[in-house]
């Protein structure tokens, strides 16, 4: 959820009026917030529950379309639901001003690369199976990989009693490597290691199509680029 703005920031983003213009309007007593007269300059308003109105005109903030890549790190959830002790990756963005969402998900141990935005429409579109877009992720196992293991990562392996799509990997290390996947089910590449006998002990995404996480700190945001944004949309 956002965090609460002062009213005359508000009514200056829903374009009613300048900050300054905003200011008189609310000392003449001529705004309401939830059927109450404000007259205070210091009154905070929440955005996404408060009603304010300047007479009998209801206003609503003009919402522009963000768009922001997260490096996560382990231990919070990706969601917008928060459970008592819970730490999510929302915690992480509370200076942006616009409700988020995750578009897609990294479980609670798992690090890196997540994009959030408002974009409904485009978020519906990475997430969705048919379009295959591409994921890449660097795996540390626990134990050594063959490269027979490697390649029957790379060619597919059942889970849940289905196959896997194939996928791109490419050994960084004994115990490492680098996969790219073009589908999301759940747990997937820790339930891929299981299946050989093995285990991971660090996932960490860091690619989603186009948008790289690059040198992000852990814990960081950044507003995408245009040309990433673009990217996405293609």
């Amino acid at each position: 959820m956002p965090p609460e703005m002062r009213l005359q920031k508000f009514m200056a983003e829903c374009g009613v009026a300048s900050r300054r213009q905003a200011e008189k309007l609310i000392l003449s007593g001529r705004v309401r917030v939830n059927g109450k007269t404000v007259t205070k300059l210091g009154t905070k308003i929440d955005p996404e529950v408060d009603k304010v109105k300047v007479e009998d005109q209801t206003l609503k903030q003009k919402e522009n379309k963000v768009y922001i890549k997260l490096n996560k790190p382990p231990g919070y959830v990706s969601s917008c639901r928060k459970f008592k002790g819970e730490r999510t990756i929302l915690d992480l963005v509370r200076d942006v001003h616009y409700r988020l969402y995750p578009v897609g998900r990294l479980d609670r141990d798992s690090e890196g690369l997540m994009l959030l935005t408002n974009d409904g429409k485009l978020a519906h579109r990475l997430m969705h199976p048919r379009y295959e877009h591409e994921k890449e992720y660097i795996i540390n196992a626990e134990c050594r990989i063959t490269n027979d293991e490697l390649m029957k990562i790379e060619s597919g392996i059942v889970i849940d009693g289905k196959k896997t799509l194939s996928a791109r990997v490419k050994r960084l290390g004994e115990r490492q490597f680098k996969i790219a996947l073009k589908e999301g089910r759940k747990r997937q590449i820790r339930k891929m290691l299981e299946a050989i006998g093995n285990k991971i002990i660090r996932l960490k995404r860091v690619r989603i199509k186009n948008v790289r996480l690059g040198d992000l700190e852990t814990g960081k945001h950044a507003l995408l680029t245009t040309s990433e944004i673009k990217g996405l949309m293609v």
